[in-house]
């Protein structure tokens, strides 16, 4: 199973905000998609940067009562880890890990076909694991007989 796999069972739509909007903005933004990030992108098809309920969390730290002011752009990680679709869940999975990030953008060469979050990769591998698991009892039931 791959990334792609994902990507065709929750829909490949990217939701994108752009550098300026303001950090008040975006906190509406992310309560009304439900969703804990968002790619930040000028032009709706490249990767600027990504901003996270993380991104906020540490922005208010540092900036207290400015944070509802504030452009996206000076709280955003610039640096983006992304995958492709042809890459495991599994390495999906280990890059999360390794770069303690809960969301990955998914590009295709250059072009943004989607973004996969770490409860998208659980709920696919919980999935796999009741196939497994129903599978052994198949197996285990039949060979009692």
């Amino acid at each position: 199973m791959n990334v792609a796999d994902i990507l065709r069972i929750k829909g490949s739509t990217v939701k994108t905000v752009t550098s300026d909007e303001t950090a008040l903005g975006l906190s509406h933004k992310l309560r009304i998609e439900h969703i804990g990030a968002m790619i930040v992108s000028n032009d709706g098809k490249s990767i600027d940067g990504i901003i996270s309920e993380r991104d906020l969390a540490y922005g208010l730290a540092a900036y207290g009562s400015q944070l509802p002011r504030m452009a996206v752009s000076k709280l955003m990680t610039k640096v983006v880890v992304t995958c492709s679709p042809e890459d495991s869940i599994t390495d999906a999975m280990k890059l999360m890990t390794q770069r303690r990030v809960r969301h990955l953008p998914v590009k295709d060469g250059d072009q943004l076909v989607g973004i996969i979050s770490i409860g998208d990769v659980l709920k696919h591998r919980l999935g796999e694991v009741e196939l497994e698991v129903n599978v052994l009892r198949d197996y285990a039931i039949a060979a009692r007989r």
